[in-house]
């Protein structure tokens, strides 16, 4: 949609942000006529979110920048049943004690990426554990579970892809895509909210929600999916082959998340640029059309504007320099990623190959040795060959730290402590 009125919609569509939309027209026409509040859930399975996540909240940080509501709605409930979409088998169930913890964490995600308070358009947090637990079983199947078709249930890709592969589905999971429809009617009803929005799997579940709303209160609910995204080569956004991209500098340092945008692939910047930072459409055009060693002022560019959201301008300039310094001028530079070993094992010496592993820069020994073999680890920017040599303390430098590196983009200094 090319014609959109509101700033919301205009912006989304022009940044790549929508897959599918209930009633384009219709939900535009209402954009521009006041604050619409508008949610997404995210369930509580960790203490931080990945990349993965990161578009549908750059869409509500989008929500609120151009003049309405967002709210986060947190899983408290529905985590204990698990979102069987796009899922192969049924979820870790998670107690009380730990939903509530993971919570805390994907909380502080948030306060980076939105203003919360109690302005009009200001963010809040929800929790629909504080409905889906008080629900009494017969009086909600009897109001709710009677608009549910199981023929058209069994449709729903979330149930159809389990179903297809004969693999196991409970009637546990089975319940959570009516809990969500409930969820927008809830929200409707306790704080005007008529917007769902989600990624591309979710347009059952959505789609449910607003039907619900329709046949049981007479509600004009609306639904918007954003696609599923992949990089150019086909992987699934957020993960990498050392795990997923995390959210949280307790669980990814901002160095880290800054190698990772930096480390975007050609064809993946233009767009990358469009959805994940707030730079203007004609300077992004600028940056995606440079070509040669060029593209990888685009990639700094990604990756600077990318941290600064989710860990702030310092953390990002302070990632970019250490960046800078390690890998133009070759020095262990402070900032990098920094692993303590005892002195007490630094006299005795370590073996370089758990070296490796303790730094986080091979899953195992044998990774590490292909890692030599291949001549990609370093030392002190030393190329290493001997797979049984050993680590010291004369391998400190004078502050007191052992650089390892893995190819040209990954370094951990190693401290004694």
């Amino acid at each position: 949609m090319t014609d959109a009125r509101s700033d919301f919609l205009s912006t989304l569509y022009s940044r790549g942000f929508v897959h599918q939309c209930t009633d384009t027209a219709a939900l535009d026409d209402k954009l521009t006529k006041g604050a619409v509040t508008a949610y997404i859930g995210f369930d509580c399975t960790a203490d931080s979110l990945h990349v993965g996540s990161l578009l549908p909240i750059m869409i509500l940080r989008w929500l609120q920048k151009t003049g309405h509501k967002p709210i986060v709605l947190m899983g408290g409930g529905t985590t204990k049943i698990g979102d069987p979409s796009g899922k192969d088998s049924a979820r870790q169930l998670l107690t009380d004690e730990i939903i509530a913890a993971n919570m805390a964490g994907i909380r502080r995600v948030f306060e980076k990426f939105l203003t919360f308070g109690d302005g009009p358009t200001d963010a809040v947090m929800v929790n629909n554990a504080d409905w889906l637990d008080e629900i009494a079983y017969i009086p909600f199947l009897r109001e709710y579970g009677r608009h549910f078709s199981v023929n058209r249930m069994l449709n729903f890709d979330s149930v159809k892809l389990r179903l297809d592969r004969e693999q196991n589905l409970s009637f546990l999971e089975f319940n959570y895509m009516i809990l969500q429809a409930y969820d927008f009617v809830e929200l409707a009803r306790r704080m005007d909210c008529t917007l769902q929005m989600g990624g591309s799997d979710q347009w059952g579940n959505i789609v449910n929600g607003v039907e619900l709303g329709r046949r049981v209160d007479g509600l004009e609910l609306f639904g918007l999916t954003s696609p599923l995204l992949t990089t150019a080569s086909g992987q699934k956004m957020g993960k990498t082959h050392d795990g997923a991209v995390w959210l949280n500098a307790d669980r990814l340092s901002p160095y880290d998340y800054w190698q990772f945008w930096r480390n975007t692939a050609d064809a993946d910047v233009g767009r990358f640029l469009k959805l994940f930072t707030e730079l203007p459409l004609d300077e992004i055009a600028r940056l995606e059309a440079l070509e040669g060693q060029d593209i990888n002022d685009a990639k700094k560019a990604l990756a600077d504007a990318a941290t600064t959201l989710a860990h702030g301008a310092g953390a990002a300039h302070e990632a970019a320099e250490t960046s800078r310094r390690a890998f133009e001028e070759g020095d262990a530079a402070e900032g990098l990623p920094t692993v303590d070993i005892p002195a007490g094992e630094l006299s005795a010496g370590i073996g370089i190959l758990d070296a490796f592993v303790r730094a986080g820069l091979a899953k195992s020994n044998s990774e590490a040795r292909k890692l030599i073999q291949n001549g990609g680890a370093r030392l002190n920017d030393e190329k290493l060959s001997d797979p049984k040599a050993t680590l010291t303390a004369a391998d400190l430098t004078n502050d007191g730290a052992a650089k390892l590196s893995s190819g040209k983009k990954k370094h951990v200094l190693l401290r004694g402590a």
